[in-house]
C-alpha cells in the first residue's frame, strides 16, 4: 500500500471512531444505551482491525510496539461490554497515529515541491533537428545539445570548440572548469558557460550520475531504521500494564477492574504527546527554514555525537567572490574592479558575474560596455567609456597587450586570477577564491556547546586548498580528495563514536547522506540528488541555521520525554487505583482524558522554542588593499 493510500485510511479511521463515539453519546443520551452500545463498537471495530493488522505486521518485523497495549484496552472493553470507554480509547489512539501521519505528510509534500525542477529530458540533435527525449531514450553517439544552465544528462565527451561546465555538485571543486572538445563530461555536472554540444559515451544508466544514484539506493536499503521514541518505552510499559491488571484480575476475580486497568494505561502519553511534540517541533524547525522529514529524523538528530562537513557548498558559500585586488600599475583597485565589472556585465560567466556583483555591492556605478566579443572560455574585449578593457585569463589578456604572463606560483590553493588590461597597458589582477561562508566558525562553536563531540571535513577537493579554507576551525579531522564511495565509509567508520550527520549539497555527496544517520542537504542551491537522500533540508542557504535546526530537534526531544515520564507516572497511579475498584473504565478513560489534556498542552511548549536567532550575513565584502 502507497503512503498516500495509508494516510487517508489512517484518517477515515480516526473519523470513525470519532462520528462513532459522538453519534453513540447523541443516541445515549436519548435512552437507547442498548442502540448506543452498538454504535460505539461499530466506531471502534475499524480502528481495532488496523490495529491487528499492525500488530502482526510489526510482530514479523520483530517488532513489539504500543499498538498491543492499545488493542488489549480495546478488546477487553468490548468483550465485557465496556463499548463506551473503547470508543474512547479508539479515539485517542486513532488521533495519534493520525498526527504522526499528518506531520510527515506535509514534509514529503514539501520535498515533492523542492524536488519538482529536476529535468528528466535531454536535447538531441536528429537529422537536421532537435528533439526532446527521455533520459532512457539516450544512446552512446547521440549529439546533444547542453544549454547553459543544463545538467550534463549522462557522460560523454565535448563535441564543441570549448565548454566551460560546474562540477562543484560531483568533485567538490568550486570553480567552473574549462573542457576543450574531446574533453570528457561527466554527467551530472552543470553548464557554466555557453551552449555546447555533447557527444553521449554512456546510456544514462551507465552513467556517473546513475551509479551515484545506485549507491545512494544501497546507502538507504542498508541504513538502520529509525525508532521511534514511544517505542522504546513500549516493552517496559506493557509488562507494567499486564502484570497490574492481571493481578487485579486474579485477586478480586473482577474482569472488569483488568479492564479499567487496561483502559486507564493506554498510552496515550505516549501516542499522543509524543507525536505533538515532535510535529511542534517540525513546525518550528520549517520557521527557521529547516525542514525535516519525519518525527524520527527529528529525534534522531536531536542525540547526533558526530558532523561531517562538505565543503564546497556548505561549509563555504560555492560561489568565487573577489579576495583581493593586485594592482599592476597606478590605476587605484576601485578603477580596476568598475572597468572589469562594467565589461563583464555582458558575460553569462559565473565569474564575470561574480565580479559584476562584487562591484555592485561596493556601490560602484557600471557603464555599458560597447563592441563587446567574447571568447568562450578565454576572455572578453570591449570598450567602457571610450577604453579599450581586456578581462580574463593571464595568458589571454598577456597575449594582447604585448607581454609575457606573469609568475603567479605563488597564489594561494584555490584562488583563481583575472586578468584586467586598460588601453592597452595591464591594470591589474582580480584575486578569486571560494571563502569560507561567514558565520561558520561560530556555528562550530556553538555545536560544540550543543555537545557535538567530533566535527570532520570530508570533500572531494584538493587537499591544499581544504587545508586552508578550514584554518583555524579547530577540525577534530579533515579528509580530502574523497570519492561518493570513500565518503560513505567515513560516515560508517565514524558511527563508532555515536550518531552521525552528514552535511552536504552536491550529488557526489548524497550516498553519505543516506548512509549518515541523519543527512543534512543544502536545498536552497544544492543538487535535487542530495536532497531527496537527506532526512533534513536547509531550505535557506545558509549553514548558521543548522545549530538552530539542532536546537530545536533537543528541545522537542526533551519536551516529549518530559511529557511521556509525567503522563505514564499519572497512568500508572490510575491503574492502581483501578485494580483497587476505586475507578470504573469509563472512569478510567475520563481520567485518561485529563491526563492526555495535561500532556499534549505541556507537548505544545515545543512551538514556543527559541534558538538565537543567527545573525543575517552581510555581504562579503572586497579587500581593496593594493598589493604590489
Amino acid at each position: 500500500m502507497d503512503q498516500t493510500r495509508t494516510d487517508r485510511l489512517k484518517t477515515a479511521i480516526l473519523l470513525l471512531a470519532v462520528t462513532g463515539l459522538i453519534a453513540g453519546l447523541v443516541v445515549w443520551s436519548a435512552g437507547r444505551s442498548d442502540i448506543a452500545g452498538l454504535i460505539w463498537a461499530a466506531g471502534v471495530a475499524p480502528a481495532l482491525a488496523a490495529l491487528v493488522v499492525e500488530i502482526v505486521r510489526s510482530i514479523g518485523r520483530g517488532e513489539v510496539g504500543l499498538d498491543i497495549v492499545a488493542a488489549l484496552s480495546m478488546s477487553a472493553a468490548l468483550i465485557f461490554g465496556e463499548t463506551l470507554a473503547a470508543a474512547v480509547v479508539a479515539v485517542m489512539y486513532s488521533g495519534g497515529t493520525f498526527l504522526e501521519s499528518f506531520a510527515e505528510g506535509r514534509a514529503r509534500r514539501e520535498m515533492h515541491a523542492l524536488l519538482s525542477r529536476v529535468p528528466r529530458t535531454a536535447t538531441r540533435h536528429r537529422n537536421g533537428r532537435l528533439e526532446d527525449v527521455p533520459l532512457d531514450e539516450i544512446a552512446p553517439g547521440d549529439r546533444l545539445l547542453i544549454r547553459q544552465g543544463d545538467v550534463v544528462p549522462v557522460d560523454g565527451t565535448v563535441a564543441s570548440e570549448v565548454a566551460f561546465v560546474d562540477t562543484s555538485a560531483l568533485t567538490g571543486e568550486s570553480l567552473p572548469v574549462r573542457l576543450t572538445v574531446g574533453a570528457e563530461a561527466m554527467s551530472g555536472a552543470t553548464n557554466a558557460g555557453e551552449t555546447f554540444d555533447l557527444t553521449a559515451v554512456r546510456e544514462a544508466k551507465d552513467s556517473t550520475y546513475a551509479g551515484i544514484v545506485r549507491l545512494v539506493e544501497a546507502a538507504q536499503a542498508s541504513k538502520a531504521p529509525m525508532a521511534r521514541l514511544a517505542d522504546r518505552w513500549s516493552l517496559g510499559f506493557l509488562a507494567v500494564t499486564v502484570t497490574i491488571a492481571f493481578a487485579a484480575w486474579w485477586f478480586t476475580g473482577d474482569p472488569i477492574r483488568a479492564v479499567a486497568v487496561l483502559v486507564v494505561a493506554t498510552p496515550c502519553p505516549l501516542i499522543l504527546a509524543v507525536p505533538v511534540a515532535l510535529v511542534a517541533g517540525l513546525s518550528r524547525a520549517a520557521h527557521f527554514g529547516v525542514l525535516i522529514k519525519g518525527a524520527g529524523a527529528l529525534e534522531t538528530m536531536a542525540r547526533i555525537q558526530t558532523l561531517i562537513l562538505d565543503k564546497t557548498g556548505t561549509l563555504t558559500d560555492g560561489r568565487p567572490q573577489i579576495v583581493s585586488i593586485d594592482s599592476a600599475g597606478t590605476m587605484a583597485g576601485d578603477d580596476i574592479l568598475r572597468f572589469a565589472a562594467a565589461l563583464d556585465q555582458a558575460s553569462k560567466h559565473p565569474v564575470a558575474q561574480a565580479i559584476v556583483a562584487a562591484a555592485r555591492a561596493q556601490g560602484l556605478t557600471l557603464p555599458v560596455p560597447s563592441e563587446v566579443v567574447e571568447i568562450a572560455g578565454e576572455g572578453v574585449i570591449g570598450t567602457v567609456e571610450g577604453h579599450r578593457v581586456i578581462a580574463g585569463g593571464d595568458g589571454f589578456v598577456a597575449a594582447r597587450v604585448g607581454r609575457q604572463p606573469g609568475d603567479h606560483s605563488a597564489m594561494t590553493a584555490g584562488a583563481v586570477l583575472v586578468a584586467v588590461a586598460v588601453d592597452g597597458r595591464m591594470a591589474g589582477y582580480l584575486v578569486m577564491s571560494d571563502p569560507l561562508r561567514e558565520g561558520a566558525g561560530a556555528m562550530l562553536d556553538g555545536l560544540r556547546r550543543l555537545g557535538i563531540g567530533r566535527i570532520l571535513l570530508a570533500t572531494g577537493d584538493r587537499a591544499d586548498v581544504a587545508e586552508r579554507v578550514t584554518q583555524g576551525l579547530g577540525l577534530d579531522g579533515l579528509r580530502a580528495g574523497l570519492t561518493p564511495d570513500q565518503k560513505v565509509l567515513l560516515v560508517l567508520s565514524e558511527r563508532k563514536h555515536g550518531p552521525v550527520m552528514m552535511v552536504g549539497d552536491g550529488v557526489n555527496d548524497a550516498p553519505a547522506l543516506a548512509a549518515a544517520d541523519v543527512g543534512v542537504a543544502m536545498g536552497a542551491r544544492g543538487a535535487a540528488a542530495s536532497a531527496e537522500a537527506a532526512d533534513v533540508v536547509l531550505l535557506v542557504d545558509r549553514i548558521d541555521r543548522l545549530g538552530s535546526g539542532i536546537e530545536i530537534a533537543r528541545a522537542s526531544r526533551r519536551i516529549a520525554v518530559e511529557s511521556v515520564v509525567a503522563g505514564i507516572g499519572l497512568s500508572v497511579m490510575g491503574m492502581i487505583a483501578a485494580a483497587y475498584g476505586y475507578l470504573t473504565p469509563v472512569q478510567g478513560a475520563l481520567l485518561q482524558e485529563v491526563i492526555d489534556v495535561a500532556v499534549i498542552l505541556n507537548a505544545l511548549r515545543a512551538l514556543r522554542i527559541a534558538p538565537p536567532e543567527p545573525a543575517t550575513p552581510r555581504p562579503q565584502a572586497v579587500e581593496m588593499d593594493r598589493l604590489i
